[in-house]
């Protein structure tokens, strides 16, 4: 059945986009590396809907493209397209329009705590996401340390290989 499975999702990704743009809020559990070190795999984001004016470069935002969600982070506004770019990518993704930018992540739950995102990495934040938009061996290595307590949690041997499927 992966048509009515697709039909499902999409449903879904329009609802909680309806939501945001209605001044809403949501909350999704991140399951991608890109956003490394800010956001971690199977942290549970909390996203408000914001209107374009209100988003500053820097901010985690979440952007609908494709049929798909991404969390990453406003690099730059031209015009009425911005460019984002996820922390541990190499280059920035391509500009979507401020319609396609929903949300902006206010919270980041992890179990230590709860973590109100920076619009600034730290330098050494900094230096480990450029890192890890390098080496492929590195982010594995992360992966590991950061998700093993996580599939231990959820229950998942698979853990590592599904979140580098969402990479």
């Amino acid at each position: 059945m992966p048509i009515a499975t697709e039909t499902s999702a999409a449903c879904k990704l329009e609802l909680a986009a309806d939501l945001l743009r209605a001044g809403g809020e949501i909350r999704l559990q991140a399951l991608g590396t890109s956003m490394l070190p800010a956001i971690r795999p199977g942290d549970v984001l909390t996203i408000e809907g914001k209107s374009a004016s209100q988003f500053v470069c820097g901010d985690i935002v979440l952007v609908a493209r494709d049929n798909r969600f991404f969390i990453h982070r406003l690099i730059e506004q031209s015009n009425s397209r911005w460019l984002t770019r996820g922390d541990s990518l190499p280059q920035n993704d391509a500009p979507v329009a401020s319609s396609e930018v929903l949300g902006k992540v206010s919270v980041i739950h992890r179990p230590t705590g709860d973590v109100v995102p920076s619009r600034r990495l730290s330098h050494s934040a900094r230096l480990l996401a450029w890192m890890l938009a390098r080496s492929n061996a590195l982010r594995r290595l992360i992966l590991r340390i950061l998700v093993a307590p996580l599939s231990r949690t959820l229950g998942t041997a698979g853990g590592i290989q599904a979140l580098q499927e969402h990479q």
